[in-house]
């Protein structure tokens, strides 16, 4: 009987069995049926950041979603593997995709924990990780359970270890937005993976779970003992041993996080800005944040900093001579001063300009508080820096232009600053006793732009787009479209001495009227001063900036010839064929100036001004290049006793070299005698001309050495005149002159190239006639084959001021030239 009764519960329990067999297989099946393809991971493409460099290789700025950089297994450090296998999966070279023995020490551990309000613990493994990670939701379910588990076990079958874990190890958050292991090495030690200590590992691999919950600077002491835990765990795997673990164990978090902002290296934030443009024009925003670019700028870090020292420097003291316009902000300093002033936003890139408050003020200086840092937490600094700023460092913010104040002349500092006063202070040189004094700044309400480039191969080497990016994130070396004014006349000269004149062709200097026809009237341009200077040569009406000459030349050659030259050099796409367009009337920007003077400077050679040199993909791949000429024997094998490899220089020839090299010794000129003559202070080889628009709204330089071309314009953002006298020769010349002595400095001065086949002959600066032995004034002038200087005096335009063509006469040119007033010989 007991036998029967035991047969028959047996043979129930058998078929509850296989219904229990058959409906968990069943629910694994249906769970199955919705699984995402385990397949994807072949072509996994995480969005990786794209990093953006100088062309040392230092950073520039990082632009991601995800701040994430991948590394292959190959590259991972052996103590980053260490520390995370043993946190997370000591058997995972072992096991099949789950890992039995760590799911039964978790049920016993959460059936031990049951009711102590402790979070149950996961047994899942790395493997489950990824397949959770990369292909399911983070939902907490048993559904979802399942599914990881089959999904390891197909992964486990699909792909070999090494590649779990890489997928792994670059997938993971870590915290403080960062993906991945080498991500966050740099986000929380602001350090490469590669340089990461055992110690710092560890707290990296106690992260995983949840890095909230062991936050370095708010959960402090759970972190430390997390990571003392991966330590003791490394120890027990073998991959350390107890001496190392111990000493590891007596570190701090040493948490250093890396400063969270788009760019790195100062100085370069508009040119950064630019490259990003650039990169979202050409590949789009997801390739940009997503796609692990790397980008090798043109940028030379040192220029970079000496072209924005050269324009900060020429703003500063244009903006300081007109006076004190007010404070930067104004607060109530309340019980703690430093709290309040911390609201207020500076200059972040222009770090030696510190923000502070006014505390107290007397006749001879004022106590003012400087702006708390934060510490690495994030927290604002406890402690609280005054310093004294004296009058003597400011007399000139006693003259006060206030607006809608009346003007007035301050005798004290009391009478410039008020208690509560947001103002910008930067610490001055030690003084003969050793003291450190602060000295008050003010921010231009005057702008500008600079640009310096290679004139061979239009790399851009440096640009300034404005005083502060933080300030104003218009780049107006790139999108502020000026009037270039007389800095536009080289290109007029240039298309004359390319059709047939000379340096020594003479042009009429007098009074001119246009008839403009219709409504219109008559235009009559005039000289700067209003002076004229009779019959002159074209080097002379280039280096004295002559309006009225460079109009008759204009004139003389028709106006769409200028318009074709000026279009081939880049300055306008599309130039208007009038005669104030040969004054510089049109508008243009720095950059397309900087590369037209290029196209003089290399020997008339087109170059396309660029920003980058070379752009490589995630995996290293370049998928564009700047330099295209061509180096077809730079690739060979061995050594034959052939020449050395010469560049094929496939760009088109837009200027006679010899054309580039006559108006280049014209330019010379312009510094030697001329307009630009505070250039001339730096005793190298070098041309360039200066640009003043009507009514002293813009100044413009630019110039060049065989090897290096600068320019740069000073105006308002909203043009107005600077006031009178505010020239190119003024205010924008001594920049340049600035800037080139910083950068040239060290460095032999080299001779500007004469092409082959070009003639010096010495030429009277005056009538441009051949110079007589012993004669004065006395210039060696540059002529091509089969021209010479004139045997005789003709005056181009002369006819037109005697009435003929139907253009009135001029009294003025009469007398100029029958009488020789006005400068003639």
């Amino acid at each position: 009987m007991f036998f029967k009764i035991f047969g028959y519960l047996f043979g129930i329990g058998i078929l509850f069995a296989i219904a229990a067999v058959a409906g968990v297989g069943w629910y694994i099946s249906e769970l199955s049926k919705d699984l995402p393809d385990f397949e994807v991971l072949n072509s996994y493409e995480p969005p990786v950041t794209t990093r953006i460099h100088a062309s040392d290789g230092d950073l520039m700025a990082e632009y991601a979603h995800e701040r994430r950089l991948y590394l292959p297994i190959q590259a991972m450090p052996e103590i980053i593997k260490a520390a995370f296998l043993s946190a997370e999966g000591k058997n995972f070279y072992k096991h099949i995709g789950i890992d039995p023995t760590g799911l039964a020490r978790a049920v016993v551990t959460n059936i031990r924990n049951y009711g102590s309000g402790r979070r149950a613990i996961g047994a899942s493994t790395i493997t489950q990780q990824v397949a959770k990670n990369f292909l399911l939701s983070n939902e907490r379910s048993f559904d979802r359970k399942i599914k990881e588990a089959i999904l390891s076990l197909r992964i486990e079958q699909a792909y070999s270890k090494n590649r779990i874990l890489e997928l792994y190890l670059n997938e993971i958050f870590l915290g403080l937005g960062a993906y991945g292991v080498a991500g966050a090495s740099l986000a929380y030690f602001d350090k490469a993976v590669q340089e990461i200590e055992l110690h710092e590992a560890a707290y990296l691999a106690a992260l995983p779970k949840a890095p909230n919950n062991y936050h370095p600077f708010r959960k402090t002491k759970r972190a430390l003992e997390r990571r003392n835990w991966v330590i003791d765990r490394m120890v027990q795997n073998g991959y350390v041993n107890y001496d190392e673990g111990e000493k590891a164990k007596t570190h701090e978090l040493g948490v250093n996080p890396r400063r969270r902002a788009s760019t790195y290296l100062v100085a370069s934030e508009y040119f950064s800005e630019e490259v990003r443009r650039e990169i979202v024009t050409r590949y789009g925003q997801t390739a940009l944040y997503e796609g692990g670019l790397s980008i090798r700028t043109t940028l030379d870090p040192q220029l970079q900093v000496k072209a924005r020292k050269a324009l900060m420097d020429g703003l500063i003291k244009f903006d300081i001579a007109r006076g004190y316009r007010g404070p930067f902000n104004q607060i109530e300093l309340g019980e703690d001063w430093g709290i309040s002033l911390a609201k207020v936003k500076g200059l972040a890139d222009v770090p030696e300009w510190k923000l502070a408050v006014v505390l107290a003020t007397e006749k001879e200086g004022a106590s003012v508080g400087i702006k708390p840092k934060k510490e690495t937490s994030g927290a604002l600094s406890t402690e609280r820096k005054t310093v004294q700023i004296e009058l003597k460092d400011m007399k000139w913010a006693k003259s006060i232009r206030i607006k809608d104040e009346k003007n007035r002349t301050a005798k004290g500092v009391d009478d410039i600053f008020q208690v509560g006063d947001v103002i910008f202070v930067e610490q001055m040189e030690e003084d003969e006793t050793g003291s450190i004094r602060y000295q008050f700044r003010q921010k231009p309400k005057i702008s500008g732009a600079f640009v310096a480039m290679d004139p061979h191969t239009g790399r851009v080497l440096a640009m300034a787009g404005g005083f502060s990016f933080s300030d104003s994130q218009f780049n107006r070396a790139t999108q502020a479209y000026r009037q270039p004014g007389s800095s536009f006349k080289p290109f007029v000269y240039a298309a004359a001495l390319d059709n047939g004149y000379t340096p020594s062709s003479v042009v009429l200097d007098a009074p001119i009227r246009i008839n403009q026809g219709g409504r219109l009237g008559y235009w009559e341009p005039k000289n700067y001063g209003g002076k004229t200077a009779g019959p002159s040569t074209l080097r002379r009406g280039i280096e004295k900036s002559r309006n009225l000459m460079t109009v008759r030349l204009a004139k003389d050659m028709g106006m769409p010839l200028v318009a074709e030259y000026a279009e081939k050099f880049g300055v306008y796409d599309k130039m208007l064929p009038v005669l104030s367009m040969s004054l510089g009337s049109g508008e243009t920007t720095v950059m397309r100036m900087v590369s037209a003077y290029s196209v003089l400077a290399n020997g008339g050679k087109q170059i396309t001004p660029s920003l980058i040199d070379r752009i490589q993909d995630r995996y290293g791949k370049t998928i564009f290049k700047h330099e295209e000429r061509i180096c077809s024997t730079c690739n060979a094998q061995n050594w034959h006793g052939q020449e050395e490899p010469e560049l094929e220089d496939t760009r088109e020839q837009v200027l006679d070299p010899m054309t580039a090299y006559q108006i280049t010794s014209m330019m010379e000129g312009v510094v030697q005698r001329g307009t630009a003559a505070v250039v001339r202070q730096l005793n190298v080889p070098v041309a360039g001309k200066t640009g003043t628009t009507n009514d002293y709204k813009d100044a413009w330089f630019v110039g060049y050495t065989p090897d290096l071309v600068a320019g740069l314009y000073i105006g308002f953002d909203t043009p107005k005149s600077m006031g009178r006298s505010s020239t190119g020769g003024g205010l924008a010349a001594p920049i340049f002159t600035a800037f080139m002595k910083s950068a040239l400095e060290g460095k032999k001065p080299v001779d500007f190239r004469v092409p082959r086949g070009l003639k010096l002959l010495p030429i009277n600066g005056k009538t441009g006639l051949l110079a007589r032995a012993g004669e004065p004034g006395v210039i060696m002038e540059a002529f091509k084959p089969g021209t010479n200087p004139p045997t005789s005096f003709s005056v181009i335009g002369f006819a037109d001021e005697l009435g003929i063509d139907g253009l009135p006469v001029s009294p003025d040119a009469n007398r100029a030239v029958s009488s020789g007033t006005g400068g003639l010989f």
